[in-house]
């Protein structure tokens, strides 16, 4: 399976960057989780496992399920690459919304060349985030993360700035797009309800702040830089 990301199979290329993206969030990549996921069977899933453990590309952890290794990681990087610089390209040359990015990305990542990926980034004037604020890995496969907390986390009070959604959930950015809650806009929290009740925010800036009522589950996926970590 030492092929280029284009010559690679779909499903490959997609349990490759679904491991990568379940690692990052601390998840464990068990058989059951890639299947649900990608929507195959358990034993599609395991076979998969098995092809990437003779490839080198995954280790079997115990008590974790599969972790990738150097080169397994590698691999899904450039993956990542191919599907985040096209997002970026869908919704800033051609005009889609960022909840419909991720789709189109998902049908074009396996098929263009690294030649063309080269002149995407060129075009794109070599970006490091894509419109959900997720980090694009460099061409040499360095992915720099900007730090943050989760919404929900943020103290009352305070003011932050959004750096990252992590949902890929076309509704649930549709929604987050009409409360304006979109990479590198301003918010600040105003109040929390107590047992897990909704937040109360303000989005935006001076004279054009709206207020909004924000679920616990959305908050989680909103990740927020405060100004104490956005000077570091």
């Amino acid at each position: 399976m030492q092929k280029p990301i284009q010559e690679l199979a779909p499903r490959i290329s997609d349990c490759l960057k679904l491991i990568y993206t379940l690692q990052e969030q601390g998840q464990k990549v068990s058989t059951s989780v890639v299947s649900e996921r990608l929507g195959v069977s358990d034993a599609t899933a395991t076979m998969l496992f098995k092809d990437f453990a003779a490839a080198g590309w995954v280790e079997h952890m115990p008590y974790r399920g599969v972790r990738l290794t150097p080169e397994g990681a590698q691999k899904a990087i450039e993956v990542i690459r191919h599907h985040r610089l096209l997002e970026l390209y869908l919704a800033r040359e051609l005009g889609y919304s960022w909840d419909k990015v991720h789709a189109e990305a998902d049908k074009l990542e396996h098929v263009i060349s690294e030649e063309f990926e080269e002149k995407l980034d060129a075009l794109l004037g070599y970006p490091t985030v894509d419109p959900h604020g997720d980090p694009i890995p460099s061409k040499d496969g360095v992915m720099v993360v900007r730090q943050g907390i989760k919404l929900s986390e943020l103290p009352v009070g305070q003011s932050a700035q959004v750096v990252r959604v992590s949902d890929q959930d076309p509704e649930k950015l549709c929604y987050l797009g009409q409360l304006g809650l979109y990479p590198e806009s301003f918010l600040h929290l105003l109040s929390r309800a107590p047992f897990g009740g909704p937040l109360h925010v303000r989005v935006g800036q001076p004279p054009d702040e709206v207020e909004h009522m924000l679920g616990l589950e959305l908050a989680d996926e909103i990740i927020v830089t405060p100004p104490s970590l956005s000077s570091q």
